[in-house]
């Protein structure tokens, strides 16, 4: 079965995000050839989701093609009904339903790219399997939190911790599932 994984940088007081959207803290540890492993996580998936707002953001800063690359499916989570473009879906319905349905489905593993909306959504409703969040030696004080008050408590296992020379720590942690009574 396909899982959903979260992959996404934090500031170590658990920002991602300045206020007005701002990830130019990013660039603290951007070098030269290093991507921390996003290349080799992209390659084990074929379906994103993601918040308009963080797709709007990356369509201005990098382009359409960054998430719509032709080998994988992008459902863009909005409010506004849309026309799909390429292989972007603008999808308006239950997020839950989507990820039960892609889940279901053959394929390779799906990816949430944020924003901090969509993945306490997710979180709400326990579906995202894998978390691999790359903290950033920072400490903004305020901006838009990764994860928000409210949430049920979800116990996690401990995969690996990879440190780099930038300061960047990457956490890898899988989702225990919860086994109901009896079973």
């Amino acid at each position: 079965m396909r899982k959903l994984s979260l992959f996404i940088a934090t500031s170590l007081d658990g920002y991602i995000a300045k206020p007005n959207d701002d990830l130019s803290f990013l660039n603290i540890v951007e070098k030269e050839g290093e991507d921390y492993g996003y290349k080799e996580f992209t390659d084990t998936i074929d379906v994103i989701i993601l918040g308009r707002k963080t797709y709007d953001y990356v369509l201005k800063a990098i382009g359409d093609s960054y998430y719509d690359n032709g080998k994988r499916d992008v459902y863009v989570i909005t409010r506004t009904s849309k026309q799909k473009v390429g292989r972007t879906t603008f999808y308006t319905g239950n997020v839950n339903d989507l990820v039960h349905q892609l889940k279901s489905e053959k394929g390779k593993n799906i990816y949430c790219d944020g924003g901090a909306e969509i993945i306490n959504e997710l979180l709400q409703c326990d579906v995202i399997d894998e978390f691999i969040i790359s903290v950033i030696p920072i400490l903004l004080g305020n901006g838009i939190r990764l994860f928000k008050d409210g949430r049920p408590e979800q116990e996690l296992t401990f995969i690996k911790a990879k440190t780099y020379d930038t300061g960047l720590v990457q956490l890898h942690y899988k989702r225990i599932l919860n086994q109901s009574p009896g079973g």
